[in-house]
């Protein structure tokens, strides 16, 4: 008969060693792969993050300027009287900070009066005012859009209004006159610019980055406004 050698038991099998070289290609193989998931997530919220931004940014941006297009001024006959009231009609731009942040306020009539009842069908034009408030946790800016009709009593400052945007670093007004010179401020009853409107408007946002340690995202915009000060007073 033909003999067959014996098999060893521990043939088959691994030694300490082996398994420890295995364990430690596994724990590098898993290691790579959680940080390719992990920073692959960083960046899709990242670029939500953005693209939010950039939504926030068009939609504010194209409202203030709907707003200063339709914009309705009447010059005030006179300033004889420091104690007669302004006109409802006036466009008064004001320089503010917050912390040491930007954070202007702008008033006018317009015609972009925005409809949400029946009470308000015939208000014609309204009283329009963007305001800063500092709200909530952190140190994020909102900007609130007052609509109030013309010759109705508006709400105190800091209250009422509708959220525009939020999540805003600095707002920034600049005003434009016919020659070009640019100014921080502007009130259509001063001396200054009596019965004048800037003719642009510069608007400036910027939005917090909470994703890292980069500068604030800036969007800015101009608009001109249809309708000069000094056409107004003459026709007037």
């Amino acid at each position: 008969m033909r003999a067959f050698p014996r098999r060893n038991r521990g043939a088959g099998g691994f030694t300490l060693l082996e398994i420890l070289i295995a364990l430690f290609i596994f724990a590098i193989v898993l290691s790579t792969l959680f940080t390719s998931y992990t920073g692959t997530f960083k960046i899709m919220e990242g670029t939500e993050s953005q693209a939010g931004m950039y939504s926030k940014a068009r939609i504010t941006l194209a409202r203030i300027q709907e707003d200063l297009e339709s914009v309705c001024f009447t010059p005030a006959k006179s300033q004889s009287s420091f104690d007669a009231p302004p006109p409802p009609t006036r466009f008064v731009g004001e320089e503010s900070e917050i912390g040491g942040r930007k954070a202007d306020t702008l008033r006018f009539a317009s015609l972009a009066h925005l409809i949400f009842n029946e009470d308000d069908l015939d208000a014609g034009s309204a009283e329009i005012r963007f305001e800063v408030r500092e709200e909530g946790e952190g140190d994020a800016f909102c900007l609130y859009r007052v609509d109030t009709p013309l010759f109705n009593e508006p709400p105190e400052a800091g209250t009422g209004g509708l959220l525009l945007c939020d999540g805003l670093y600095s707002v920034t007004f600049t005003y434009v006159d016919k020659e070009g010179e640019s100014y921080e401020s502007w009130d259509s009853t001063s001396d200054s610019f009596l019965n004048k409107l800037p003719a642009m408007v510069k608007v400036s946002l910027e939005f917090m980055n909470e994703q890292d340690e980069q500068p604030p995202l800036k969007f800015v915009t101009a608009v001109a406004i249809p309708m000069r000060g000094e056409d107004s007073a003459q026709k007037n």
